[in-house]
C-alpha cells in the first residue's frame, strides 16, 4: 500500500490505475491526511489468489511433499517458477 497526494493522483491517474490492476492499494491524501483508498476489484484479487493456489499445487507435484515453511520460502524467494 502506498500513499499519494491528490494533486499527483489527478496527474497520473492512468498509471495509478495500472498499479491497482496489478494488485496495489493506493491511499489518496490531501495535505497529508488520507481521504480515499483505491483497491483492486475483489473478483480480480480472488482470481490472483486462485492462481496462486494452483501454482502451489503444481509446485508440490513437481517437488513432492515439502514442509509448509520450506514451500513458502521457495515461493517467496521466487524459486518456484
Amino acid at each position: 500500500m502506498r500513499e499519494i497526494e491528490a494533486s499527483e493522483a489527478e496527474t497520473h491517474l492512468p498509471q495509478l490505475l495500472d498499479e491497482v490492476e496489478r494488485g496495489e492499494t493506493l491511499v489518496i491524501t490531501r495535505h497529508g491526511r488520507a481521504i480515499a483508498r483505491i483497491v483492486p476489484e475483489s473478483s480480480r484479487r480472488q482470481e490472483e489468489i486462485d492462481q496462486a493456489i494452483e501454482d502451489i499445487k503444481a509446485l508440490r507435484k513437481r517437488i513432492g511433499k515439502v514442509p509448509l515453511a520450506e514451500l513458502l520460502t521457495i515461493i517467496r524467494d521466487g524459486h518456484g517458477h
